[in-house]
């Protein structure tokens, strides 16, 4: 109850600047149907006087005429600008809400489930919000000659309308079996996501194992895509055997009116009155009857977005997406102290929990985290670099903790290369430190070189010309990101694991200790033991906790 509130909550906040237009395109579009019915009316009254469409008559049809076509115009184009409106603010909205969330929320909703939202969903309410129109001027025009047919006899109206209660009820029936069958291909649509990331991010693995290839395709991806076939098919027939017992149902009423007047003396405009407007608003009612798959659609995919919303609705605090660059600095250390995180514990299994941990890094430090996996490196990592935030203890840099308000300053300390790394093709002059806008093809060109990619790659109106490479040259890429924003704190998450073994020599033995003679506090994550006599400290992560933390004994003669 609580989610389906807060999902109406949004989808009302999502809406609310643009009620004006709407109430625009409703009031024009009621125009419009309701000049349509009196032109309806107006005919059905030449047709049964002597005098024909001449004089009064003739003005009052031209003027009908022209609300009819003003009307439709207005609500049409009210209607696309709050289209095109809603859809950019959707876009805007949910992209600024995924770049405001906290990381723990974001890996927990999962890519497989987020791409259907931004891509899928979004487009079904486009492709709704441009048929409003339409279905609005239909459902005043049916409403319209409704009203006209009780005027012209209320008993034949009410007649008509027990048999017109039965079909609408069938097509609510139908509406509700449509839109349980549309959720259920929404769902099938993320499996099918996840499927394609499968085949996408796991082919070398898929072509070597012909096992798990069929069953990836005929287990998953052929059964799934059949299941979405099966149910939308399912689903959409149900709504066009509906719309076609309608669309029957209108000459079956038609033969109600003529039945009628053959044993009740009916006034012949009466009659033909009511036939006309039966004739005349089967297209109407047509109009509504095929909105309402997508309208189904539409409904299910407004509370995907809003409980995509509703998710990341709680942003970071003082997150800023909008302010300039400050420079940021690092005069001493930054601390960990009493930091403790706890994952939420999944299905048959105890929750992993971080710390207490008590840490403390000295700028111009070499310093390797070590351990088992799992043992909590990378989650420890986050919480240094300020990605989660502690659930217990605090962070301090050079003495001062870091408030929930400082976080995104502090985040500015560091650059990152992360295991799982994404490589961004445009660098960027942020003012800490690193190159300028105007110098970064210059400023690249040395690292490039120095990291052997400078024949493969070069830098052209501020992007890297190329990131088609192999993964570990891609990391290369990223170790360029680093060398040009120039920031005090660098952590690397197994970064050398995908170089080849001179690179890797190079990397610890050169690329580390020049970094670490400019100043810069390095953090590496790393299982190549062969190299950890070069850190000035080793720690070692188990359990959750620091098992060790071993200074170089250089440096332990030196301070005893």
């Amino acid at each position: 109850m609580t989610s389906s509130n807060g999902d109406a909550a949004e989808i009302r906040r999502l809406l609310k600047p643009f009620l004006p237009w709407m109430a625009l395109s409703s009031f024009t579009g009621i125009a419009a149907g309701v000049a349509t019915v009196l032109l309806l009316a107006t005919i059905n009254k030449v047709l049964n006087t002597s005098g024909g469409l001449a004089g009064g008559l003739l003005l009052t049809f031209v003027a009908l005429c022209a609300v009819s076509l003003i009307g439709r115009v207005v609500s049409d184009v009210s209607t696309n600008l709050v289209g095109q409106r809603l859809v950019s603010q959707i876009r805007k909205s949910l992209a600024q809400k995924i770049l405001s969330a906290p990381i723990d929320a974001l890996e927990r909703y999962r890519t497989h489930r987020l791409m259907p939202v931004l891509s899928q969903d979004v487009d079904m309410i486009s492709d709704v919000a441009f048929a409003f129109s339409a279905t609005l001027i239909s459902l005043a025009i049916a409403l319209g000659c409704l009203t006209y047919l009780a005027v012209l006899s209320f008993p034949l109206f009410c007649v008509l309308m027990v048999a017109l209660v039965i079909g609408i009820a069938i097509q609510v029936v139908a509406q509700t079996r449509g839109v349980a069958g549309f959720w259920k291909a929404r769902d099938y649509e993320e499996q099918l996501h996840k499927a394609y990331r499968g085949i996408s991010e796991g082919a070398k693995e898929l072509r070597m194992h012909r096992s798990r290839r069929a069953l990836v395709f005929g287990g998953q991806i052929e059964r799934i895509v059949d299941s979405i076939r099966t149910v939308n098919s399912r689903a959409i027939n149900t709504y066009v055997i509906a719309t076609a017992f309608g669309s029957a149902l209108f000459f079956l009423l038609i033969a109600l009116i003529l039945g009628w007047a053959a044993f009740r003396n009916t006034d012949p405009v009466v009659l033909s009155g009511f036939v006309l407007v039966l004739l005349f608003l089967k297209g109407p009612m047509d109009q509504i009857a095929g909105a309402l798959p997508g309208v189904g659609r539409a409904k299910v995919a407004f509370q995907r977005i809003a409980d995509l919303s509703t998710r990341f609705a709680s942003p970071e605090p003082h997150l800023h997406l909008d302010r300039a660059p400050s420079e940021v600095r690092l005069g001493s250390a930054i601390e960990l102290r009493g930091v403790r995180y706890a994952f939420d514990a999944a299905e048959g299994s105890d929750a992993f929990v971080l710390g207490p941990v008590d840490l403390r890094l000295n700028k111009g430090e070499l310093v390797f985290v070590v351990g088992d996996n799992g043992s909590g490196k990378t989650t420890m990592i986050k919480l240094l670099l300020g990605l989660y935030a502690p659930q217990g203890g605090e962070v301090f840099v050079d003495g001062k903790v870091v408030t929930p308000e400082a976080r995104d300053d502090y985040r500015q300390l560091f650059t990152t290369v992360f295991s799982d790394f994404y490589l961004f093709e445009d660098l960027v002059a942020d003012g800490s430190g690193g190159a300028s806008s105007a110098g970064l093809p210059e400023a690249a060109l040395p690292y490039l070189e120095r990291l052997e990619i400078a024949h493969k790659v070069s830098v052209k109106d501020g992007l890297f010309t190329t990131t088609d490479l192999s993964t570990g040259q891609r990391k290369r890429l990223a170790l360029v990101h680093a060398y040009l924003e120039g920031r005090p704190v660098l952590v690397f998450d197994e970064w050398a694991a995908d170089q080849d073994p001179t690179f890797r020599h190079l990397f610890y033995t050169e690329l580390l200790p020049e970094l670490r003679a400019k100043g810069h506090l390095l953090v590496v994550i790393s299982h190549d033991d062969r190299y950890f006599h070069l850190a000035d400290r080793v720690i070692t992560m188990r359990a959750g906790r620091i098992a060790e933390d071993r200074a170089r004994p250089r440096l332990e003669s030196l301070a005893a």
